[in-house]
């Protein structure tokens, strides 16, 4: 047997990792059944001429899996992906072990998932970072929702502004369980004179849907504010990310 022969007959397939979702091609046959070239072809093309809005979760979410799963049908993994999860944003916001606990779901679809979903973030990042907070409200809460809305843990987040209320800095203070998270007041004070920022925004979610501040949201809100307030900082708000919608506190009178 040559060198060259023993490597051919030894190289491993390049993706390895995902559980069959159909039955496995014979034994040397590397190319795509034709159905499902077809299929994806006729997907992509769609989605070419009209657009994510012309297809349904289960379709664009086929079309994230085809670079995946490159030789199967991954339609079938779409739906339970969907079923598990109940839309496409909670999917790929969904952590990687619960991912993973569906069958089908491999290494590489998991990171698949995260790049898709770390692109949606990095371009809401890049519509306020170094922008005008107020001035371009509408603008920082989609990005807070794309960030936050699909989480099912909560995550306190504090966005730095300067003088002119330019955004200057977005950073996770701390992450809890479902309906708690631990904030330190004085930290996040203390990240704002390091920073030399003038001005904050809280935000954090609510993994339960409803933004409705509880009271322990209130109480730690007015004990950030007395802290910025020693020290010549402006809380602007605190927004609450739900499922569907966001409260502010400016807006409902809690500041």
């Amino acid at each position: 047997m040559t060198a060259q022969n023993a490597f051919k007959e030894s190289a491993l397939p390049l993706l390895d990792d995902e559980a069959p979702l159909a039955a496995p091609l014979p034994r040397g046959e590397g190319r795509q059944p034709s159905y499902i070239r077809d299929h994806r072809k006729r997907l992509r093309q769609r989605f070419m001429e009209g657009g994510a809005a012309a297809m349904p979760d289960y379709e664009l979410l086929e079309l994230v899996l085809f670079r995946a799963i490159p030789r199967r049908d991954v339609k079938p993994l779409a739906h339970s992906l969907l079923d598990a999860f109940g839309d496409f944003n909670r999917v790929l916001a969904a952590p990687a072990a619960r991912l993973a606990a569906v069958p089908g779901v491999g290494e590489t679809v998991i990171q698949e998932l995260k790049i898709v979903e770390a692109a949606a973030q990095r371009m809401a990042r890049a519509r306020v970072l170094n922008r005008p907070a107020i001035s371009g409200w509408a603008a920082l809460v989609d990005y807070c929702h794309t960030t936050m809305a699909h989480r099912d843990t909560e995550q306190f987040r504090v966005l730095y502004l300067d003088r002119k209320n330019v955004l200057i800095a977005d950073e996770e203070q701390a992450r809890g369980t479902v309906d708690h998270v631990p904030v330190y007041p004085r930290e996040v004070v203390k990240r704002a004179l390091e920073l030399n920022a003038s001005a904050l925004i809280l935000v954090h979610n609510h993994p339960s849907g409803d933004p409705t501040p509880s009271q322990a949201d209130i109480a730690m809100t007015a004990r950030i504010q007395s802290a910025a307030e020693a020290l010549s900082l402006t809380l602007h708000d605190h927004l609450i990310v739900g499922r569907d919608s966001e409260l502010s506190f400016r807006s409902e009178g809690y500041l």
